[in-house]
């Protein structure tokens, strides 16, 4: 919010500069009209909002809205003096009513009429359609800012990771990677890797009871003690899992020689 009403209070600082000026030109000519053409009230100030009006457009989009796209440039200058031309009919009306209307036909009445009062209604009226139809300052900020955001977005490059990603990137790592609570004795195939035999599973290798040298009293090996199924069945210890594993085996070796 504050950044938006900081660039609100500057784009009316340059439109009020740029209105000043156009201020200085309308009355000048507006006088110069009057007091030195002796044309009538409504003409000189037909007159004199005319060149006012092209002095406006020049100090607001070369230097107030210099930043906002120019590329529909036609666009915009037809939509710019027709906006001003509702605020001519808005200040010299006010003119005419004081004039034709009241009945106030003083130079000073009509100064009053034209360049305080309907300068100030038609100054109001040309700042909120010059930036909301003219230049579209609204629209085009939303889009810039809607531009930085993303652009910041991949600048960082953070995004919350997925679980089948890291899933991935752990195994090519040869990690074993937690998907989920394992109960005890499953996953004894990676232990090898993890450590441990029995309760470690696969995502706490190296908590459980049995060892990788203390499987199977019957086999021996680290690579057969804690594979297969059997492996950590119950407590998984060392004399119970890694037991009943070798024994299991040895019965089967037997077994193939009898065949044999």
């Amino acid at each position: 919010m504050r950044p938006r009403l900081e660039r609100l209070v500057r784009e009316l600082a340059k439109f009020g500069a740029v209105g000043a000026l156009g201020f200085l030109v309308n009355v000048a000519i507006f006088n110069l009209c009057i007091h030195t053409f002796q044309l009538a009230p409504i003409r000189s100030g037909v007159i004199s909002q005319v060149v006012a009006i092209g002095t406006n457009y020049l100090g607001n989009r070369y230097w107030t809205y210099r930043d906002i796209d120019k590329s529909r440039i036609h666009r915009e200058t037809t939509l710019f003096f027709f906006f001003s031309g509702i605020g001519l009919v808005l200040e010299n009306g006010i003119l005419a009513l004081s004039h034709y209307g009241f009945g106030y036909t003083s130079p000073l009445a009509d100064n009053i009429a034209k360049n305080v009062i309907g300068l100030l209604l038609g100054t109001a009226f040309r700042f909120w359609s010059y930036r909301t139809w003219v230049f579209r300052v609204g629209a085009q900020q939303a889009a810039a800012e809607a531009g930085e955001a993303g652009e910041t977005g991949r600048g960082t490059g953070v995004r919350e990771a997925v679980p089948h990603e890291a899933a991935d990137g752990a195994r090519s790592a040869g990690v074993p990677y937690p998907v989920g609570p394992a109960p005890a004795g499953s996953g004894a195939g990676t232990s090898g890797l993890a450590g441990g035999v029995g309760a470690g599973g696969v995502g706490a290798g190296g908590v459980g009871a049995g060892g990788v040298g203390a499987g199977s009293p019957g086999s021996g090996s680290p690579g057969t003690g804690g594979t297969g199924g059997a492996g950590g069945v119950g407590a998984g210890g060392v004399g119970a899992g890694g037991g009943v594993g070798g024994l299991a085996a040895e019965e089967q070796r037997e077994d193939r020689r009898q065949l044999l």
